[in-house]
């Protein structure tokens, strides 16, 4: 902060408030789910007191900064097909503020082994079996590579099993 580096001061605050916000629809959510139990006001009081769905764990945390770091994958996209290379650039900023935050990702080639042993142990043979396959990729790689990218890895391997 004391580099006046306002870009990465900004992304970081909007980072804690979404991750402030996600502990206030947790609880929101419990509220609504108590409420719809039938529990009474004293009820609803004591099961927060002991479980309060407002501190968010590590993996928690993990997944607002996921869902961030997607949604500056997404603005990226957008904003080049619009030819917004100044907006481009600040997003693609932000993106490596957040990413910084994250489980070091996933190579092509090590996604590629990966995929490889799911077809092998599913037994697929082409692209039908992508329901298969998928479930099992996405489990060894969660939060370690980016599901867009996963997918297009496990369509053109099925692709080419089936070619084969």
């Amino acid at each position: 902060m004391r580099d006046k580096d306002t870009l990465r001061r900004d992304t970081l605050r909007f980072v804690l408030a979404a991750v402030q916000r996600e502990g206030v629809d947790r609880r929101q959510a419990t509220v609504d789910r108590l409420i719809a139990e039938g529990k009474d006001e004293a009820a609803r009081l004591d099961y927060l007191a002991k479980n309060d769905p407002n501190d968010l764990d590590d993996a928690g945390v993990q997944d607002v900064l996921q869902k961030q770091a997607k949604m500056r994958r997404d603005s990226i996209e957008a904003f080049r097909k619009g030819g917004r290379s100044e907006l481009v650039d600040k997003e693609t900023k932000e993106l490596g503020f957040i990413t910084e935050y994250l489980p070091k990702q996933l190579s092509e080639s090590e996604i590629r082994a990966v995929v490889a042993k799911a077809i092998a142990d599913t037994g697929a043979t082409g692209p039908r079996d992508m329901g298969k396959v998928m479930p099992k990729v996405l489990a060894e790689t969660k939060d370690k590579a980016d599901g867009k990218q996963v997918a297009a890895i496990v369509q053109a391997a099925l692709k080419e099993k089936a070619g084969a």
